[in-house]
């Protein structure tokens, strides 16, 4: 009861972090095309790539669901971190994509969209309906609703396979901004500067072995220059 309290409590916490997804769902097909073709086909494989990237490629830091479902913890996975997260991939594919979201989104504090929501929310309640209308047409029997049922499940496939493909594109675009595969490359440090003395002709050089400047004699080789009290002397 406790957990499950946490985890609640974990959700409401995701509605207030202040970071976006780089893209949207609706702009991951135009953000990287062939990835999500690549996602759309071969869902659990790049779910199991995406989810170790995920973790910087450490499968020590490995946990079934990335710690937010019951069963984590609890499955073996410190002895073969690999095998779990296989079997985690294919035999729990959505909770698999839901459990990246959820580890990407706690580290970097990203908050789902609205629109986002909208079309999560619709994959979920197609899916529902689907199920509803198939336990109704096995109750009636009646073959037109059986059909309209079918083809109701195949939408609701169709548009959880699509969502699922998106929402992978949308971490592996996230995870290629976070290792600054594109975009601006963050500033360099600059170098530290030195204050010239009154008593220079000219500024200090940069670095050793450069040339004085304007063509001037070298700098005094000590320190202190002539005139100025040694360190730690006190009048």
């Amino acid at each position: 009861m406790a957990a499950s309290q946490a985890q609640l409590d974990k959700m409401q916490l995701r509605q207030n972090y202040r970071n976006v997804w780089h893209t949207d769902l609706m702009s991951t097909i135009a953000a990287d095309t062939p990835y999500c073709c690549f996602s759309l086909f071969c869902g659990p494989c790049v779910s199991y790539l995406l989810r170790k990237r995920a973790l910087y490629n450490d499968m020590s830091r490995y946990t079934c669901c990335a710690g937010y479902m019951p069963c984590s913890g609890k499955c073996g996975e410190s002895k073969c971190p690999e095998l779990c997260l296989c079997t985690e991939v294919f035999l729990c594919f959505g909770n698999s994509v839901a459990s990246t979201r959820f580890l990407l989104q706690d580290e970097f504090n990203i908050q789902t969209t609205q629109c986002d929501n909208c079309i999560i929310g619709f994959m979920f309640c197609l899916q529902q309906l689907a199920c509803i209308c198939s336990i109704v047409a096995c109750l009636v029997g009646n073959e037109e609703l059986s059909d309209a049922s079918q083809a109701l499940n195949c939408l609701a496939d169709m548009v959880y396979c699509t969502v699922c493909a998106c929402m992978q594109t949308q971490h592996k675009v996230e995870m290629d901004k976070r290792d600054g595969k594109f975009g601006p490359q963050p500033m360099a440090v600059p170098p530290a500067q030195q204050m010239s003395r009154f008593d220079q002709p000219y500024p200090p050089n940069v670095g050793h072995g450069q040339p004085p400047p304007y063509g001037g004699p070298p700098p005094p080789a000590a320190y202190p220059p002539p005139g100025y009290p040694a360190p730690g002397y006190q009048r």
